[in-house]
């Protein structure tokens, strides 16, 4: 492949895919060597290997930096920084909105910068392939994969858009050295990419069969769904009454009924067989009925270039010390007590979402290494171990424990759906409302009348620690996510002395909840990239 400089995000591509590994069968493909772009992209098998390779972006995004699920929980007020008792205060900086916390970390996001626009780069070169790539008839089969392809795009640009909110619009390899667009025309492409792919897309209902082989590929649903988030965001954030002039309410209610109609989703029984720590041997598996969308990791990632393993799993789990079934971790995201509280005693999502040191009689030991310790950490997103405290990722071949983690990050549920389409206004909202509480309170649920404040509220219970709480204060405005971000009254514990956790709202109104561009791509840019402002 030629190579491509790119002065914004600075790397150079040598081969076409990076050995796009899964323990999932459609993501098993064999290594491409001296491929190039004026010889490559010419049959269905090469089709069928860039498409491989596009997924592969996205699994690796996170692969180093700073997670996008682990981010939006510290930025949120569910969890603090937390991490060691001697390590630097980057995660304290983004946690309280202030750059003086860690001065030095100017380019906290460079990985994740260059990752995705990595990520970005092969899916726009499939797309601009496509034409020549010898589909013998099968347009069937060229508007799956240029779907799957552009949904793929629309998801990266979509983390990006939200994190750093003007970022330079890339829809074909370049190597210009390109300024930031407006988040109106980013959020075009977002949508038109994520429209082609509702329209275009087969509506294949879910079944567990197919799930076993295809598990982790977009489907029409995922799109439909994802489409309505963004929706969500974008007019709620940025006060518009339509998404960049793509999709109105009434469509993004329309994919969302469709999803519920025709897509086979359902609710599993018990919201804690969701969750391998929470259930154990109870645990439904990967690409259950409720899953819309993952990201799949496996646990084969090691130092020669695989990197398909979850990398950020360990960054939330209990620092420094396994407490079956829990694996150690480096003990980031503590939770703060008041989500514990906020949860009803009756509500089962409650010890299936967080860790509760003294309530499950953990003899943890490690207090004194702990950052901001609150006595609680998250369960839905955890390392595990063995009875005598071996890493299970270990035990199943992982080189090790730090990147060998193995869970899916579980993108997008199916109660997320019903609570979506309940705030777009169906007419089936208490409905959809009720199926989300009946799950969590069991013989002891209480219909609550339906309305946007006890939706918001519900789904910051159901949707703890999957990346999605921080975007939902934020789409009701910069305001109301700093007032209630703002924290001045919990006690944690560093290094096992009592401190106050201090978040103050000015910090992220001054950067109107977005966060640092790396500093090192500022430059590189020669100054064409604009720091946002606060950082």
């Amino acid at each position: 492949m030629k190579k491509r400089n790119f002065k914004i995000i600075t790397f150079a591509l040598g081969t076409l895919f990076l050995g796009a590994s899964c323990s999932e069968s459609f993501l098993d493909t064999e290594m491409k060597t001296n491929l190039s772009d004026v010889n490559y992209y010419q049959t269905k098998n090469d089709a069928w290997t860039a498409l491989v390779g596009c997924y592969d972006g996205l699994q690796r995004v996170w692969s180093d930096g700073i997670a996008f699920p682990f981010a939006s929980e510290v930025l949120s007020d569910n969890c603090f920084g937390g991490m060691g008792s001697s390590d630097v205060y980057n995660f304290q900086m983004i946690d309280e909105f202030d750059k003086q916390r860690s001065p030095s970390d100017i380019d906290l996001y460079a990985a994740n910068w260059k990752g995705y626009y990595k990520a970005i780069y092969r899916c726009n070169m499939f797309i601009g392939k496509m034409d020549q790539i010898k589909w013998d008839g099968d347009r069937t089969l060229r508007k799956q994969y240029e779907s799957e392809t552009r949904f793929l795009r629309a998801y990266c640009y979509f983390d990006m858009a939200r994190l750093w909110g003007n970022v330079p619009l890339l829809t074909e390899p370049t190597s210009e050295n390109v300024s930031q667009a407006a988040p109106e025309e980013v959020y075009k492409v977002i949508a038109k990419d994520l429209k082609f792919a509702c329209d275009s897309l087969s509506g294949k209902a879910y079944s567990a069969t197919d799930a076993k082989t295809n598990g982790g590929r977009v489907t029409k649903y995922a799109a439909e769904a994802l489409l309505a988030r963004v929706y969500l965001y974008y007019t709620g954030y940025y006060g518009k009454s339509d998404l960049a002039g793509v999709v109105t309410k009434a469509q993004a209610l329309a994919y969302l009924e469709d999803v519920v109609t025709n897509g086979g989703y359902g609710l599993v029984s018990n919201f804690a067989n969701l969750w391998p720590a929470a259930s154990l041997n109870n645990y439904v598996g990967e690409d259950n009925k409720e899953t819309v969308f993952a990201i799949k990791y496996t646990y084969t990632s090691n130092y020669d270039g695989d990197a398909d393993g979850n990398h950020w799993l360990v960054m939330m789990g209990i620092r420094e010390q396994s407490i079956y079934p829990y694996g150690l971790g480096w003990g980031g995201c503590t939770v703060n007590p008041k989500l514990w509280n906020a949860y009803d005693s009756r509500d089962t999502r409650k010890v299936a979402s967080i860790i509760s040191i003294d309530d499950e009689k953990l003899d943890f030991q490690k207090k004194d290494k702990q950052r901001e310790y609150t006595g609680y950490y998250v369960k839905k997103y955890t390392p595990m171990s063995d009875s005598v405290g071996n890493s299970l990722a270990v035990k199943l071949g992982a080189v090790n424990f730090m990147i060998g983690q193995y869970q899916d990050y579980v993108s997008i549920r199916y109660s997320d759906v019903l609570l979506m389409a309940a705030e777009l206004g169906s007419a089936k909202a208490q409905d959809y409302f009720d199926l989300v509480r009946k799950r969590a309170y069991g013989d002891s649920f209480v219909q609550v009348p339906v309305s946007q404040s006890a939706i918001m509220a519900e789904r910051r219970l159901e949707f703890a620690f999957e990346g999605i709480r921080y975007w939902d204060l934020l789409r009701q405005g910069v305001s109301v996510a700093a007032n209630t971000i703002s924290e001045s009254g919990v006690k944690v514990y560093s290094g096992g002395v009592e401190t106050t956790k201090v978040i103050k709202a000015d910090g992220i109104t001054a950067t109107k909840g977005l966060q640092q561009i790396p500093y090192n791509q500022i430059t590189l840019s020669n100054n064409v990239l604009i720091q946002n402002a606060g950082w």
